[in-house]
């Protein structure tokens, strides 16, 4: 244990949320030499290899440029009754970097907070335990985090890491509906609401990463079934870490409009079609 965290131990009374914050504090500018990967599943044997396959692509590319940094994928099967989980037990099979999650949780949120639980990355009872782990994992752990009915692009982890040793504690990336199974009417009017630039306002679980140092300190993913992305975010920019928005990850997710979760994706895509009924018009991703 190196004495600044010594120091830090001394100074955390309050708990692990304060904690959290000291270790994140501590941490800040360090580069990134771990990504974990976490991919929340139910039933979506229609478009998991395809996102698995692209993850893995991903996670080669960055294996190639920075050597240095450990690649983790944990695939959290939720409640899945379809052939979900003999297409992620196909890739835990042959990569060893992937591993997958049988949980029955019902939630995306609990989702993703389990399979960063199951990374490593949690916080505990204040004590020696607490702070050797904060000391290992610190600033040093990118968490990238996607849905099973996406693809992502080949760089989609090598910038992250980039961006993050350029001291981005959360990177916000775009999406696109797929157009192979989006309504023309419908996609059409989804990309003139939400041009592709740097800099954009919106809030994607399908492609969203973290450094986990913020993410302990934020509170991370609460248990919600729809915006547990947004208010995570929320809760790291009122603690004033820095969250960039990008366009050069963007990634490709399904255009479905029999939506999973009542204000999700899926929701939001429905109530832009002209000739089908609007589920809740409150639905729609920043």
């Amino acid at each position: 244990m190196t004495g600044e965290m010594t120091e830090l131990a001394a100074q955390c009374p309050a708990g692990p949320a304060a904690a959290g914050a000291m270790f994140a504090e501590a941490a800040a500018g360090q580069r990134i030499d771990r990504v974990e990967v976490v991919v929340p599943a139910h039933n979506e044997d229609l478009h998991l290899d395809r996102a698995l396959a692209a993850l893995r692509s991903a996670a080669d590319a960055l294996q190639e440029e920075r050597p240095d940094v450990q690649t983790a994928i944990t695939v959290v099967l939720d409640s899945c009754t379809d052939g979900s989980a003999d297409i992620a037990a196909s890739y835990v099979a042959s990569d060893r970097r992937f591993s997958a999650l049988p949980v029955l949780l019902g939630s995306t949120g609990a989702s993703r907070a389990a399979g960063v639980r199951a990374a490593g990355v949690t916080m505990g009872e204040p004590g020696p335990a607490v702070l050797a782990a904060a000391e290992l994992w610190a600033g040093r752990v990118w968490l990238a985090n996607t849905d099973a009915d996406s693809a992502v692009p080949l760089n989609w982890l090598l910038r992250q890491v980039e961006l993050a040793d350029a001291g981005a504690d959360a990177v916000l990336g775009s999406v696109e509906p797929d157009p192979a199974g989006t309504d023309p009417a419908i996609l059409r009017r989804w990309l003139a609401r939400h041009p592709f630039t740097e800099d954009h306002p919106h809030i994607y679980g399908a492609n969203f990463g973290v450094r986990a140092s913020a993410y302990l300190a934020a509170g991370g993913f609460p248990r919600m079934r729809v915006h547990e992305d947004r208010t995570l975010v929320e809760n790291l920019r009122r603690h004033a870490y820095t969250v960039l928005a990008t366009d050069t990850i963007r990634v490709l997710t399904s255009g479905r409009t029999h939506a999973r979760a009542p204000q999700g994706f899926g929701a939001y895509l429905r109530a832009l079609a002209p000739d089908l009924p609007v589920l809740d018009h409150r639905s729609g991703d920043l």
